[in-house]
């Protein structure tokens, strides 16, 4: 590589700043197929959750290694987000977006193999750590490959992206049970299955270009230059045609850089306790939905698992008109409009279960569902666009830890909780996170609808 000396820091800036703010039509399919990943990450953690009863009969485990075998993929994703998100920063996006799925095809495969439980739960941990990784990467890679506004739109269909993965899983379920299929092929078919998204999505990027906003940061002019020209179909003429050396960037100065911009700092926060609070509201209530219908006998297990498709694919239209309503209302309103919803269902499910209404339950939920597609629409979206751009991936990953960590010990931990204090109990405590969520949004959350950061 030949190099030069370092030019005048408004070469850099000016184009960093025209990429950030710049649509090309090539944008949107590239978000599409950064939000594709979600299908993968979807499959994976519901069909978990409709097997585990075939899993349990085959091998009867104890509920501990049970809940890790179901949470073991949140566990690894924890660490993957954070490993991810850093690692996209150092050595690019594209080689994590390609990794990832690799890893991610190999170990999904190897899923459908475990001799025992003990080998699920180790399997699964390994194969949360591309899912967490390819999230954070995504949105990094949505985020400087879009104008602003639309990138906003795209990062918010996350949540819409999770419902149809959602209702496929269902429904592939749902075929099997139909098909009477033998419970062990079964569970090893659903779970394996994980790999052929995957694979579809890996052949689809494998074109896919290195960000330019990444190529200028790390001093790589001339490639920049040659994907800016297939992306934008603009040569960058503010920058020079050689490479340069940039100096290194300490991951360690992302916090601070953070609280020297209020507004920054204050939409990160909110999006910090948004993800920690939808990843508990779901985790705990929407995941156990089918768990909870068994319960109080709504239905049969064919049937719950019709009426969980159903709800989902109601949740799916949510998710989709939340993105297209944020432009008109901003992130506060949506966020307001969702944990307000997600706040008044799950009281109002609490009293179906206090009053034994089996009728109203699913009502409640399917509102519930409604809300929570809403409130968390943007939760990764606000601290992955509001960073800058030499911290845009480690800040995507630390936004997503807040994700899985508590959808780690919600799935691992909640089961106990609902034998412990009962499901109207239960459901009533959870009812304190869209709370939270809500005076967040009201009192933290600034509006960064259209923000841009250079």
């Amino acid at each position: 590589m030949s190099t030069m000396a370092m030019p005048q820091p408004t070469a850099s800036e000016a184009a960093v700043r025209y990429l950030i703010t710049n649509y090309s039509p090539k944008g949107n399919k590239v978000g599409w197929l950064m939000m594709a990943s979600i299908l993968v990450e979807a499959w994976d953690l519901y069909s978990i959750a409709f097997v585990l009863i075939f899993i349990k009969e085959q091998y009867n485990p104890d509920p501990l290694m049970l809940g890790l075998a179901a949470a073991g993929t949140q566990g690894g994703a924890l660490i993957g987000a954070l490993l991810g998100g850093w690692l996209s920063d150092k050595i690019g996006r594209r080689v994590m977006f390609l990794v990832t799925m690799v890893m991610f095809i190999v170990l999904a495969l190897a899923q459908a193999f475990v001799p025992n439980v003990t080998w699920l739960i180790v399997i699964r941990f390994l194969l949360g750590v591309p899912l967490g990784s390819d999230i954070s990467t995504g949105y990094t890679y949505i985020m400087e490959s879009m104008a602003k506004g639309e990138r906003e739109v795209m990062g918010n269909r996350w949540q819409f992206m999770f419902a149809v993965g959602e209702v496929l899983t269902i429904g592939v379920i749902v075929i099997f049970l139909l098909l009477d299929i033998n419970h062990e092929t079964l569970w090893r078919v659903t779970l394996g299955l994980g790999a052929l998204p995957a694979l579809i999505i890996l052949v689809m990027r494998h074109d896919v270009p290195e960000t330019a906003v990444w190529l200028v940061q790390k001093g790589r002019y001339r490639e920049a230059k040659q994907v800016a020209r297939e992306m934008f179909n603009d040569d960058l003429a503010m920058l020079p045609d050689q490479d340069v050396v940039v100096p290194k960037v300490s991951t360690r100065a992302f916090l601070a850089d953070l609280k020297q911009d209020p507004i920054r700092w204050r939409a990160t926060i909110y999006g910090w306790i948004a993800c920690f609070v939808q990843a508990s509201e779901f985790s705990t209530f929407a995941f156990y939905l089918p768990v909870l219908f068994v319960m109080v006998g709504v239905s049969s297990v064919l049937g719950i698992n019709l009426v969980t498709m159903a709800l989902f694919s109601f949740a799916a239209v949510s998710g989709w008109v939340g993105p297209l309503l944020t432009p008109k209302i901003g992130h506060r309103g949506i966020s307001i409009a969702g944990f307000s919803i997600v706040l008044v269902s799950l009281l109002v499910a609490a009293f179906a279960l206090y009053t034994d209404n089996k009728i109203l339950l699913p009502f409640a939920a399917a509102a519930m569902l409604w809300g929570h597609y809403w409130d968390a629409s943007n939760c990764m979206t606000i601290p992955t666009m509001v960073a800058k751009p030499k911290y845009r991936g480690t800040a995507s990953g630390f936004a997503y830890m807040f994700v899985k960590l508590p959808s780690f010990l919600a799935i691992f931990l909640f089961p106990t909780v609902f034998a412990a204090i009962g499901q109207a109990n239960a459901t009533l405590m959870v009812a304190i996170f869209p709370l939270i969520g809500l005076c967040a949004a009201i009192f933290i959350l600034p509006e960064v609808y259209g923000y841009e950061n250079d």
